[in-house]
């Protein structure tokens, strides 16, 4: 299992394709070109740079779908998905004449047959290498993986959907070569859901592919359960994370500021555009990301002044505007500078946000959510707590997201009662983004008799909290339980047997207090893998870092098809009841 100084999936992916496709090229001197499709393109530049394929020898790398140039001299590498639009893509390269001088292939996952057959047909004696190296997953974060695909939420949950077997066969498949990247081969269990079978489903996908996988190792040895469990999980889970506001960094900027593709764009002081990435490269995000945005804008200016102070710059009050003066008086920490001024900026952006309306939002929100006000009384009348925020004029989504905080609390509510606040909300053409919810499983309309029991919570009394920050996302429950042996198995059935690490015995506290250390020396333990069908929240991949935190000797990696917003999700949610779209093949999933 991965230790400290590899720890991070993305280290992980890397180690992987070196360990693979670059020491097979190591063995030949000649340079050489790589080819992807848009989906190895993604993940190859998710966990490395150019530099680091040029320090390989790969000098040129070209997209497999585009007309290239013959270059009859060089051997290229194929890195692609196995479909059969890159098959064909493939043999296009080859048939008549071929591009290269031959061709080493490498398949993130298993490749049928029949392609494998085509290939051979027409290419065999340019293939010096073809080699499926189990990799068909995203690696967002060090504790953070996706499938790639946001369309599977549609795929999944719509009524009218065409290809929800096909989907979730996908799934599972790329769920299996995150295991085996991980080199895991984990006890798999799932959410019992009396609605929704879709968690059951895919635990029994996963758990057949798995056994498939590792009875035909490479090594001609079965391999037997590690000390890993992997749980799976529908959206309907817990409704209410995606959609509260959030006041930590990341998820915060997430969801008020348009950040897509993880670049967020600014302008500077002088007028002109600027844009950063918010990803792992960057330490300081990887600092703060996970702190509630009161420390963050305590920090920053701190951090800035620290700089300026060691530069002998006249301490005045930091603004965007000195930091620009002092860039240009001291290229030599420039990048230090730079990295600071984008955090400033983004805290800025976010802190505009909330004491423009979000403030007094949080308060009705996490009155709703956790059921509570901030001294512990009971909210005996939610719609007393809703009402202000109806009466206000914030944009829709938000009121619409209030709503949708008010129902929850109450596990659903009349017929009657939801169509006044649709007519409130002025959203009588677009109920769908509050009635679609029930195709995930999640109660909005029931009878007044009905009765349901609401889970009960962990006590967090004891925990510091910010006021508006009071609402703890459910799956941080699952997490702690799962790693002191809490699960109760009727909920939590296993699909198949559970490792000895998960049976009792040695089970630890996440909630000691420990002190914290540099993540690189955790000490490596069993891992919890958490798969959510249907999106996950940027507040829930944070539970994932700070539960690991806490125990040190688990390390827990959370996942889905695709990373949610709020926005995203009412979106998504709203789209589930228009007709079938045109039908979303495995073939094009490396294109989504």
């Amino acid at each position: 299992m991965a230790t400290g100084s590899e720890h991070g999936l993305k280290k992980l992916v890397w180690k992987r394709i070196k360990e693979t496709i670059i020491t097979d090229c190591r063995k030949s001197e000649v340079w050489k070109i790589l080819i992807l499709d848009p989906f190895t393109t993604k993940l190859l530049s998710s966990c490395c740079k150019m530099s680091d394929l040029m320090s390989e020898k790969i000098t040129i790398v070209e997209d497999l779908y585009k007309s290239r140039e013959p270059v009859l001299e060089m051997k290229a590498i194929y890195f692609m998905s196995p479909t059969s639009k890159c098959v064909d893509a493939f043999i296009a390269d080859f048939k008549p004449k071929p591009k290269y001088k031959a061709a080493y292939v490498y398949f993130t996952d298993y490749c049928p047959d029949e392609l494998f057959n085509k290939m051979k047909l027409y290419c065999a004696k340019y293939i010096r290498v073809c080699k499926e190296i189990n990799m068909s997953f995203m690696p967002q974060e060090a504790q953070v993986f996706t499938c790639d695909n946001p369309g599977a939420f549609k795929s999944i949950y719509s009524p009218n959907s065409p290809d929800k077997k096909a989907t979730m066969d996908t799934l599972a498949d790329q769920l299996v070569t995150l295991c085996a990247t991980l080199d895991e081969y984990p006890g798999v269990r799932y959410k019992k859901d009396s609605n929704m079978e879709n968690a059951k489903i895919l635990a029994e996908l996963v758990d057949a592919k798995l056994a498939k996988h590792y009875e035909m190792d490479d090594s001609g040895k079965k391999k037997g359960k590690t000390q890993a469990q992997l749980l799976i999980v529908e959206r309907g889970f817990d409704p209410v994370s995606p959609i509260l506001h959030e006041l930590t960094y990341q998820a915060m900027a997430y969801d008020l500021i348009d950040v897509q593709n993880d670049t967020y764009k600014y302008k500077s002081k002088d007028g002109s555009e600027k844009q950063a990435q918010l990803n792992e490269d960057d330490m300081l995000w990887v600092k703060l990301r996970h702190k509630h945005i009161a420390e963050v804008s305590e920090q920053i200016p701190k951090m800035v002044k620290e700089i300026s102070a060691s530069k002998k710059q006249p301490d005045g009050k930091i603004t965007i505007s000195n930091l620009a003066q002092m860039m240009k008086k001291m290229p030599s920490f420039r990048k230090q500078l730079t990295e600071k001024t984008v955090h400033l900026q983004l805290a800025e952006d976010c802190m505009q946000h909330f004491s423009n309306n979000v403030e007094r939002l949080c308060k009705a929100e996490q009155d709703l959510a956790v059921g509570s006000d901030v001294e512990g009384v009971k909210v005996k009348d939610p719609m007393r707590t809703l009402l202000p925020v109806l009466l206000h004029p914030y944009s829709t989504y938000d009121k619409i997201r209030a709503v949708l905080l008010y129902i929850f609390s109450l596990n659903g509510t009349t017929d009657e009662n939801l169509s006044k606040l649709i007519q409130h909300v002025k959203i009588e053409d677009d109920r769908e983004f509050i009635l679609n919810w029930k195709e995930l499983g999640v109660p909005i309309i029931t009878s007044p008799s009905f009765f349901s029991r609401k889970p009960t919570r962990r006590d967090r009394s004891q925990e510091q909290t910010y006021n508006l920050s009071r609402w703890t996302p459910v799956i941080k429950d699952v997490m702690e339980d799962a790693v002191e042996n809490k699960l109760d198995t009727r909920e939590w059935p296993h699909q198949s047997e559970c490792p000895a690490a998960w049976n009792g015995s040695g089970a630890v506290s996440a909630r000691q207090k420990h002190k914290p250390s540099a993540q690189d020396e955790r000490r490596s333990g069993s891992r919890l893998i958490i798969f959510v069908i249907g999106g996950i929240s940027y507040s829930e991949m944070r539970c994932a870092y700070e539960v690991t935190q806490a125990v040190k000797s688990c390390e827990v990696i959370i996942g889905s098809s695709h990373i949610l917003t709020p926005t995203s999700l009412l979106n998504d949610i709203k789209a589930l009841s228009k007709g079938p779209m045109e039908t979303f093949t495995i073939d094009e999933r490396s294109n989504a």
